[in-house]
């Protein structure tokens, strides 16, 4: 065969071969896992992260993340108990899915499984919790626990469904409800945000009372506890003075007392002693003494007796006293 001939049939098959390499080799991102089909048929084998080859055309693969995503479902309409047609602008579900489970929920489920076990799981729990509640409580009163309902009811389908399949968190943002009524609802929460100020205002005023009450207590009980140590200090003060004075008194009776007794006592020892004293010889000198003393001169018959002895004839001892009289008086 000719060259010329040879080089054009080289270069197609050379354009074929490059064509087979390219398609039979490819790459799985790190976080995500391989799958492969043939002929339609998912085949049993899968892949992790790097570079893999393949049968060309005849095989196919899809490469299915196992690392934390966020699916975003959009425009969820919901109908209220009472009529009313709301749609969740955005709902955002954080899921996982286990590298182990990726083959049994694709077989199950194919490659795009959040389209049937999130997706449309979240329209259906989002309708049935509003189908039995009213505008109010979606809108305002259970909106709070919207994210966390639709979390538990998806988690537990999929413990059942597709076991592997984890959802980390939902977030659901506020609805979207006709503007007539978001209007009244606006006014409603200024209405209230009104009345939140005048109760805050209400609670302000009733705390500065109650700071005054307070205060007007402690100043009572403060000028309650001078008053009360200042009369007990009067009263401990009357007490001590009445104490001194008590004191002082039984000091004093007991001085009067113990003179009294000291008196008592001298007169008594001076009675005693007189008593030893006034004896009859000490009687009768002194007699003698008071009757040498007296100037007085008797004459006659008339002389008290108790210059004569009785038992002496008077006449006899006239003389006698005449002339001791003149002796003693000169």
């Amino acid at each position: 065969m000719p060259l010329v001939n040879v080089l054009p049939v080289f270069g197609v098959g050379a354009a074929i071969f490059a064509i087979m390499i390219n398609f039979s080799v490819h790459k799985i991102e790190e976080g995500h896992t391989g799958v492969y089909y043939r002929g339609g048929a998912l085949l049993s084998s899968t892949s992790g992260p790097g570079y893999h080859v393949m049968v060309p055309i005849i095989t196919t693969f899809r490469s299915v993340q196992t690392t934390l995503q966020t699916d975003e479902v959009k425009n969820v309409p919901c109908g209220t108990s009472g009529g009313v047609v709301i749609y969740f602008d955005r709902v955002e579900v954080v899921n996982l899915l286990s590298p182990a489970s990726v083959f049994d929920i694709v077989k199950n489920y194919t490659a795009d499984y959040d389209k049937t076990l999130i997706y449309n799981k979240v329209h259906h729990e989002l309708n049935q919790f509003c189908s039995v509640h009213n505008l109010q409580e979606v809108y305002i009163n259970l909106f709070d626990q919207i994210d966390e309902n639709l979390k538990t009811a998806l988690q537990k389908d999929l413990n059942t469904m597709a076991p592997g399949l984890y959802v980390q968190a939902v977030r659901v943002t506020k609805p979207k409800i006709p503007e007539q009524i978001r209007k009244n609802y606006e006014l409603m929460e200024g209405e209230k945000t009104k009345l939140l100020i005048a109760h805050e205002k209400q609670k302000v005023v009733e705390k500065e009372a109650e700071t005054e009450r307070k205060k007007a207590i402690i100043e009572a009980e403060k000028i309650a506890s001078i008053s009360k140590i200042t009369w007990e200090q009067k009263i401990m003060e009357k007490e001590s003075q009445k104490k001194i004075s008590e004191i002082e008194d039984s000091t004093s009776l007991a001085k009067i007392k113990s003179k009294a007794d000291a008196d008592f006592y001298s007169v008594q020892k001076q009675a005693e002693s007189n008593k030893l004293l006034l004896t009859s010889e000490y009687l009768e000198m002194k007699k003698y003494q008071a009757l040498a003393g007296n100037s007085k001169i008797y004459f006659g018959n008339d002389i008290p007796s108790m210059f004569v002895d009785s038992t002496t004839d008077t006449a006899k001892r006239a003389p006698l006293d005449f002339k001791a009289a003149q002796m003693n008086n000169p």
